[in-house]
């Protein structure tokens, strides 16, 4: 029992903080484009400039797909062949979680000393557990400067923990980034005759 229990602990920690911090992503792109045919990209202002999210998150976003894009061999361009845009999504995500049973002190029947009595003591209970956390959507769009269509996006949700930090947003930035980018470019579909 003891061995089942050291092996289960630390999986289930693990798991409980990779689920705080991952970032789910979906990607979308248009099967016919010559993906290895780009080598320049430029930022899309107009697009960027809509995105509802404060100047300085922003710049922290386009440094973070610079470092990506640098890192496929991307260089930056006046006459692009990607243009490069993003918005963002955010919503209310509200968590509900059963307690199982819990003590505490408290009015009600029962109690730990007599059950059968009506008054103050300590007792027993199940609950509810509430939290509220913003989940957020990043989304960054690969534009074909030539034709002006969109040819691949990333999506990244998840949410930006630590926000009064600084360094633990960028952080957080980054690795949205980081993940959505994880997917360009796409593996091309085979399919056998």
């Amino acid at each position: 029992m003891k061995r089942i229990k050291n092996i289960i602990l630390p999986l289930l920690v693990l798991s409980l903080f990779a689920s705080c911090v991952s970032v789910r992503v979906a990607t979308d792109y248009d099967r016919d484009t010559n993906f290895t045919a780009y080598n320049t990209y430029a930022f899309y202002k107009t697009g960027i400039d809509q995105a509802q999210i404060s100047d300085l998150d922003k710049k922290r976003i386009l440094r973070a797909i610079e470092t990506e894009m640098s890192n496929r061999g991307f260089s930056k361009s006046n006459d692009p062949d990607l243009l490069v845009s993003i918005f963002t999504k955010e919503r209310e995500q509200v968590d509900v979680y059963n307690n199982n049973f819990g003590w505490g002190w408290g009015w009600g029947w029962g109690g730990f000393y007599n059950p059968w009595v009506w008054g103050p003591g300590w007792a027993g209970g199940w609950g509810p557990n509430v939290s509220t956390r913003t989940e957020g959507s990043l989304f960054i769009d690969l534009i074909d400067n030539r034709n002006k269509s969109l040819v691949w996006q990333g999506r990244g949700i998840g949410t930006l923990n630590n926000t009064d930090n600084v360094e633990k947003k960028e952080e957080r930035i980054k690795e949205f980034v980081a993940e959505i980018m994880s997917a360009y470019p796409p593996e091309r579909v085979v399919v056998a005759n």
